[in-house]
């Protein structure tokens, strides 16, 4: 009986040792088991970097731009594509991509096989920042267009004016497309040849990336402009499904009239009734603004109207005069040629490209001579009060006010 109980105390207590040592065992061996076990761990493989949808990592990347006098033939036939493949194309891009298109100075890669073969298994042209089409040489060809994903991201800018208004957008680091957009949203009510030093502008506005690079303006949704001491503002608001701007209190910013004919340009000889004429060296009334621009600046009427002169003249050269309503007249000088489909009573759109900036006639240079009349009268182009077009509806005025408040904040 003793024997049997001495037995067991030594089987447990056995036990216990053998538990303890294991235990101590399992400690030390613990990192060393973990990094064993890692070996056959299945790790995570990282997803594959993708370009137009080409897994980037299994090629050779070529990237180039189309060079001046290059044609696809020539481009594809560097990477070993026979004549019989690029015909192939031909058919294969019909409704889908014109080959004729392609143009100098746009990006374009190749995507080559990473062995002896050198073949070349995609060519990749951007037609636009966004849009690109994929030749494919991989089992069998094939031609397909994509987009890239445009990321929007809303700013708010605001700059003060030193010299012109494209300078200090550039000078602030801004998209210069906004120099444009801007230009058009206020294009009834600032004379952009005239703006002043320490004028100032803030704008909301959404911009649009892709890869990390700026591509443009989406949309501008309210500015406003400090402009000889005067505040402009403009808000985004649809009405009637037309997205149009508006002022503060819900007046349409477009009038009648734009404040010129011209985008950008500087003005070098204002509205005289005695100026020394340049070439004639005579003092003489100069009933208009001089317009200075380089040749084939496009040239703007500032109405809707009918074309009631184009032709040449000695002293004006090649000249367009327009009827507007209200007994409105507007005359353009000394253009370099005259934009397609504008003719004696023809009828044109206020923004419409009616000729384009030149020297013809008595001038020194190039210049628009730009006039207005009104009831046979001349008058001073940069003082024509011009009316604003119908404000928003009493049904939408309410609507209007709350977005205006939420951009006000954001203007402030």
């Amino acid at each position: 009986m003793k024997f049997k109980i001495l037995c067991s105390k030594r089987a447990v207590l056995v036990a216990a040792l053998s538990f303890v040592v294991l235990l101590i065992g399992s400690f030390i061996l613990w990192p060393s088991l973990q990094r064993f076990a890692d070996l056959f761990r299945n790790k995570e493989v990282p997803p594959p970097v993708m370009e137009y949808g080409i897994p980037v990592d299994s090629f050779n990347v070529v990237t180039s731009e189309i060079a001046p006098g290059k044609n696809l033939s020539e481009i594809l036939g560097e990477h070993g594509i026979s004549a019989a493949q690029v015909d192939s194309l031909l058919t294969l891009s019909k409704g889908k991509f014109d080959l004729r298109s392609i143009r100098a100075g746009h990006r374009c890669k190749a995507f080559v096989q990473p062995d002896s073969t050198q073949r070349l298994a995609y060519w990749v042209y951007e037609i636009t920042p966004v849009q690109y089409v994929v030749f494919s040489f991989k089992d069998s060809m094939s031609v397909h267009v994509a987009e890239k994903p445009v990321r929007i991201v809303r700013k708010v800018s605001r700059t003060t004016i030193k010299s012109s208004l494209w300078n200090a957008i550039e000078k602030a680091k801004m998209n210069t497309a906004l120099a444009l957009d801007l230009s058009e949203i206020y294009a009834w009510e600032i004379d952009f040849f005239g703006l002043q030093q320490n004028d100032s502008f803030k704008v909301v506005y959404d911009e649009m990336f892709v890869d990390s690079v700026s591509i443009g303006v989406a949309k501008i949704h309210a500015a406003v402009f400090n402009h000889m001491g005067k505040t402009y503002y403009a808000f985004s608001y649809m009405q009637d499904s037309v997205d149009s701007y508006w002022n503060e209190n819900g007046q349409s910013l477009k009038k009648a009239f734009l404040k010129a004919p011209l985008k950008f340009s500087r003005i070098t000889s204002g509205f005289s009734r005695s100026r020394l004429h340049p070439v004639l060296k005579i003092f003489r009334p100069h009933y208009g603004i001089d317009y200075s621009a380089p040749v084939g600046t496009p040239v703007m009427t500032i109405g809707s109207g009918v074309v009631i002169h184009k032709g040449y003249s000695g002293s004006a050269g090649n000249w367009i005069k327009i009827k507007h309503a209200a007994s409105f007249i507007t005359s353009y000088m000394h253009l370099s040629r005259f934009a397609r489909g504008v003719s004696v009573g023809s009828r044109v759109q206020q923004g419409q490209v009616i000729g384009y900036v030149g020297s013809t006639g008595y001038s020194t240079g190039a210049h628009l001579d730009f006039r207005v009349w009104n009831g046979g009268k001349p008058i001073n182009p940069l003082k024509v009060q011009s009316p604003p077009e119908k404000p928003l509806r009493k049904e939408n005025l309410e609507a209007f006010m709350k977005h205006r408040n939420r951009m006000m904040q954001l203007l402030k």
